[in-house]
């Protein structure tokens, strides 16, 4: 299973970097790829570097889409290559996980209506689904968390829903949760 996460300047470093660290103790293969670049600039100014260009990676090769928050959102909201990829993700039947901000770009393309999901709380605008006042909302292959608060939650419902409930106990035993 492979997986895609994307950030540009202006992402929630706790939402990306602590998912990111969780899944890959979990043994996932997760690709960090950067919108533009090779790097990108969290929201408290923390680089990150190394990341794979978004033009160098082939979306179709990845079975998730990873979209942290922050105010990186607004950048990917008006990326019509971004978008598009996004609404591939859904049309081909791909597992999409979104948390904080992230979930209003799924919200704002009409791919919210009918499901159930949670986000910023003030973010929440009507996206035609049901939004839920929790952490972490999995509603088939979407998963959704609501704030950088949720993070390890937010993690913690992507390798239960991609490895099941046996390996999930196993990293939350290793890392006390």
């Amino acid at each position: 299973m492979k997986l895609l996460m994307t950030v540009t300047d202006g992402f929630e470093e706790v939402e990306a970097i602590g998912a990111l660290a969780i899944l890959r103790r979990a043994g996932l293969d997760v690709t960090f790829a950067s919108l533009y670049s090779d790097g990108a600039k969290g929201r408290y100014g923390v680089d990150v570097t190394n990341l794979i260009p978004l033009k160098d990676v082939h979306p179709e090769e990845y079975d998730m889409l990873i979209i942290p928050g922050g105010p990186e959102y607004q950048v990917e909201e008006r990326d019509p290559s971004f978008l598009s990829m996004v609404k591939a993700f859904f049309e081909k039947g791909k597992y999409v996980a979104a948390i904080c901000a992230g979930p209003t770009i799924l919200g704002h393309l009409g791919l919210l209506k009918g499901r159930k999901y949670t986000c910023f709380t003030s973010m929440d605008e009507d996206f035609g689904g049901t939004y839920m006042d929790q952490y972490v909302v999995v509603d088939g292959k979407l998963i959704t968390g609501r704030s950088c608060a949720a993070s390890i939650d937010f993690a913690l419902a992507i390798v239960g829903v991609l490895l099941g409930k046996e390996r999930l106990d196993q990293l939350k035993a290793s890392i006390y949760y």
